[in-house]
């Protein structure tokens, strides 16, 4: 534990939800940003770069807290993980080889559509990691 957690144990800002709750408002803010297509490129570049910080923090925050993590949780999140990894490659490959056979509607299939079904497939694995260790 370093000096500033041991300072404040329970302080909101050592905590991923904190950190990750203000990645998703930043991500959310840039994209009502790139909305404005008449904002100068610099300005466009600039939001859309905006939540790489707090999504950078938010992740050390998730690893730092997974290191506390039990023996059991830690492998409940790991099947977890590897289940969620596992999945966006097949989704990743799938919709490569889709997008040489048709065209793919852009609206439906770019990356800021793809991107949520990711987190979806971690709670899918934890939701099945978990049964199988209770």
């Amino acid at each position: 534990m370093d000096a500033k957690t041991a300072a404040h144990p329970g302080s909101i800002i050592t905590r991923p939800i904190f950190w990750t709750s203000a990645w998703v408002i930043s991500w959310l803010g840039a994209r009502v940003v790139l909305e404005a297509t008449t904002l100068p490129t610099w300005v466009r570049v600039a939001a859309a770069i905006a939540p790489v910080a707090l999504g950078a923090v938010a992740l050390l925050t998730i690893v730092r807290e997974a290191r506390e993590l039990d023996e059991l949780e830690k492998r409940i999140q790991l099947e977890a993980l590897a289940i969620a990894f596992l999945l966006s490659m097949l989704l990743i490959m799938t919709l490569g080889l889709m997008e040489l056979a048709v065209t793919l509607n852009r609206n439906d299939w770019s990356y800021r559509h793809v991107w949520p079904m990711l987190f979806l497939f971690y709670v899918g694995g934890l939701v099945f990691a978990r049964k199988r260790y209770s």
